[in-house]
């Protein structure tokens, strides 16, 4: 299972203009999203900090910059595990809404800073909360109800809702463009249009 709303395969390099066009076409036919606020946080070096939902961080390396908001799309690198170190669920390259994931992840978000790399301990109330959570591939449990949540996390880049928007717009315009000129438009690449026809079939 996947903590992401949109969850998008890696990419290969110089793929980037063209994933980013690709979450904003995704984020545009989701909608709904939930809105998830956060308490304000020390920020300290090297060692744990408690914020006051009851979120715990280390910084593992420290980014530079100013932090995502609520308002923006992530890309990150990250790996997902239970106390006992089991991992149930990682991605080298995902791209999400700050606000689409559980409301612990997205609180660690935006203490976050480009290039940073955190630990998150998130607790049950801020994670999936008391009930199981089922592989939909298996069935099994991936995630115990009540568990704590340990995530690394590298924040490696975002962007706000209008840039993503911004380039929606130009990306559909060029397709548009290259229509009319007779020519075939240059399609997304093939793991991005099929988690779009994904969700295009599930509306």
């Amino acid at each position: 299972m996947s903590v992401t709303a949109v969850p998008i395969q890696p990419l290969k390099k110089g793929s980037l203009t063209k994933y980013w066009a690709a979450i904003a076409l995704v984020l545009s036919m989701g909608g709904g999203l939930a809105y998830w606020g956060t308490s304000d946080v020390r920020q300290e070096f090297g060692d744990v900090v408690t914020t006051p939902s009851g979120l715990r961080y280390k910084i593992m390396e420290a980014g530079e910059g100013p932090n995502p908001t609520d308002n923006d799309v992530v890309l990150v690198s990250y790996k997902g595990m239970l106390k006992d170190g089991t991992v149930f669920d990682q991605n080298p390259q995902a791209g999400f809404p700050v606000t689409g994931v559980v409301p612990g992840f997205s609180e660690g978000l935006k203490i976050m800073q480009r290039g940073g790399k955190y630990r998150l301990w998130i607790p049950a109330d801020l994670g999936y909360g008391p009930e199981d959570q089922r592989n939909p591939q298996t069935g099994e449990v991936a995630i115990p109800g009540g568990s704590e949540l340990t995530f690394d996390v590298e924040l490696l880049e975002f962007k706000s809702r209008a840039e993503i928007e911004a380039m929606q717009k130009q990306m559909q315009e060029m397709q548009q463009q290259q229509g009319s000129a007779g020519g075939a438009a240059e399609g997304l690449p093939p793991e991005i249009q099929a988690q779009i026809d994904a969700q295009m079939r599930s509306q």
